[in-house]
């Protein structure tokens, strides 16, 4: 999951189903401009936003098989800190965890493990990040033996904690030769513009991966901020960084517009593999899918292929014949110890989907807003709509009459103004649309919107549609400011419309063929498709997946649904272990780990307490 590379999301037609959760947030809208609003035209890493790392309370009960636990560490003496542990990896006789934002964020960092006696691990430091700085996914070691460094190196990637100023982007690199005495090489290493304007900080980095190729190194970036959002660096001089290329996949890696539920497509993990050969980078693309690239040359990576989602959600329609689209969503993937398959993870956060239509059959995307009533099987936006106008002054806004929703325009004033306004006024919800401007009249923003009525963003031409059932016939939607005004009047009323939401499950696993890219088979934890546990059980995704360096297994943190361990033999996943603790589990990284002490473990890091070490005993 990732933080607003606030940007847009364009809606391109009026038949796509309405995404639940934010593509771009928006504090205010105010003189026209969006405080807190980043323009780079992408989507971003919004882990707080309800589609990644999500807060669902509750657990499924406590179970095993097939899993031995053999050591835990709870980081937090004096009790959980929900969403404080984000990521885990390990080398040699130390883990490594990174500190999240939650449950506040001054600065996180990562948490160094000695874990040289698996049965009993110790804290041994913490590695602060920089002020108002916080880390998820992807730490990791690696040995590094070049002309200008010889020891081993810990990366971990570095984004601004919510309404800071103080943060930095970018990657940090940490001479851990000796864990007990990190040693940071560099802070804030990374891309220093943004579509070739220089900024005075590296751009924040959702997650980082390393690897060697002869005598050089090198590290791979997710930029936030950009649609090159595939950034490489040359670390050979671990010191020393040079970025060396960036990379977009979103012309290569987007699907059909209405074939995904969803269209955010940009990088959120990768991994570098040598297959047959040749260097691979297989990139996790949201909803995009899965994509690999030569990396031969880091300095010129090129496209080899990518996967497709299927025109149904395969799993929908196994478990309860639901024709519905995929959710997208291609969060990190692994290959197998032969290179033959990767196994990949679909994260997913809502198990509900939002669906929107108008009276004359036309549906529309709608983008929920923060801090208002969800759209969810007990709460629905339906009736009769009226356009209200900007609704920045309360004793402006036409009364209700018949119409239950109000149809505001985007300007002016900011959205909590807006939707208070017709609150008080008596209607019911409220639908926002796109102004013209700089930011592109179809693109999509999460209102950042504190209301007690259900409130949802859509775009111009959609705000058109409802309020006069078509386009008129000079109808322009230009992002230079100019197009055409509305015609409604303030006070006319347009098309009734129903958003409702319908359940479509939590995120899975796919098992891809890697030569191919096709989607051999898939694995859910039954609960997860089951309204039944929608709610009060914990967050139900998929989040990472670690695959076995000797054995056709895979392992997988699946939050609340607990550890899985799954057997890729055959082309089919089928589980033959996992583990849920007494009281619950919230995991999120999970790593292999060869011990010095000759054995395998297996890491998980649990977000609200730390560290866990398992075996794999069927």
């Amino acid at each position: 999951m990732r933080f607003s590379r606030a940007g847009a999301v364009m809606a391109a037609t009026a038949t796509v189903l309405v995404l639940a959760a934010s593509p771009a947030l928006a504090h205010d809208d105010v003189d026209g401009v969006d405080d807190g609003v980043l323009d780079s035209g992408k989507e971003t890493h919004n882990h707080h936003s309800g589609q990644q790392h999500g807060e669902e309370e509750g657990h499924l009960p406590a179970s095993d098989a097939n899993v031995d636990l053999i050591g835990r560490l709870d980081l937090f003496a004096d009790g959980e800190e929900p969403g404080r542990i984000a990521d885990v990896s390990a080398y040699g006789d130390y883990a490594y965890l990174t500190a999240f934002w939650e449950p506040e964020c001054d600065r996180g960092g990562v948490y160094v493990v000695d874990i040289s006696d698996p049965a009993a691990p110790e804290l041994v430091t913490l590695i602060p990040s920089h002020r108002g700085t916080f880390s998820g996914e992807g730490s990791q070691v690696i040995h590094l033996e070049t002309r200008y460094f010889s020891g081993e190196v810990l990366a971990y990637q570095n984004e601004i904690c919510p309404g800071d100023t103080k943060g930095v982007g970018g990657v940090t690199l940490v001479d851990v030769t000796d864990p007990t005495k990190p040693k940071k090489l560099v802070e804030g290493a990374g891309d220093f513009s943004v579509a070739g304007k220089a900024q005075t900080k590296a751009n924040e980095t959702h997650s980082v991966r390393m690897w060697t190729d002869g005598g050089r190194a090198y590290a791979v970036l997710v930029d936030d901020l950009e649609d090159t959002d595939i950034d490489i660096l040359d670390i050979t001089n671990p010191s020393k960084p040079k970025l060396i290329s960036e990379t977009s996949l979103d012309e290569q890696t987007a699907q059909p517009l209405g074939d995904v539920h969803g269209d955010a497509v940009f990088l959120h993990d990768m991994v570098v593999e040598e297959i047959d050969g040749v260097m691979t980078m297989l990139v996790s693309y949201w909803d995009g899918g899965y994509a690999k690239l030569n990396v031969e040359n880091p300095a010129n990576p090129t496209f080899i292929s990518d996967t497709d989602f299927a025109a149904d959600d395969p799993v929908r329609l196994q478990v309860d014949g639901q024709s519905i689209t995929p959710e997208g969503n291609a969060h990190q993937a692994e290959f197998t110890n032969d290179g033959e398959y990767f196994i990949a993870t679909d994260e997913d956060f809502d198990p509900y989907r939002v669906v929107a239509t108008m009276a004359d059959g036309t549906e529309f995307t709608a983008i929920q807003g923060s801090d208002v009533p969800q759209i969810d099987p007990g709460t629905d936006l339906a009736g009769e709509t009226r356009f209200v106008g900007l609704a920045c002054d309360a004793a402006s806004v036409p009364a209700p009459g018949t119409a239950t929703i109000a149809v505001i325009e985007r300007g002016v004033c900011d959205f909590s103004v807006k939707v208070q306004a017709v609150e008080a006024a008596g209607y019911e919800g409220a639908i926002v649309f796109n102004r013209t401007g700089e930011d592109g009249c179809e693109a999509l923003v999460s209102m950042l919107v504190d209301a007690e009525i259900p409130a949802v963003f859509v775009s111009r031409t959609d705000g058109f549609r409802i309020l006069t059932g078509g386009l008129p016939a000079d109808y322009t939607c230009e992002a230079s400011g100019a197009g055409t005004a509305v015609p409604t009047p303030v006070g006319g009323t347009g098309q009734s419309v129903d958003i409702s939401a319908v359940f479509d499950g939590w995120g899975y696993v796919h098992l891809f063929d890697a030569e191919t890219m096709q989607d051999v088979d898939q694995y859910w934890v039954p609960e997860s498709q089951s309204a039944a546990y929608a709610s009060d059980f914990g967050d139900l995704s998929v989040h990472e997946v670690a695959t076995d360096p000797d054995e056709e297994l895979a392992y997988i943190s699946y939050y609340a649904a607990g550890f899985r361990v799954l057997s890729y033999a055959g082309g089919q996943l089928t589980e033959v272990g996992h583990f849920i603790d007494e009281g619950g589990n919230n995991f999120w990284g999970v790593e292999v780990h060869q011990h010095p002490d000759g054995e395998e473990y297996v890491l998980a890091s649990d977000r609200d307490s730390g560290l866990y070490i398992f075996q794999y005993a069927p």
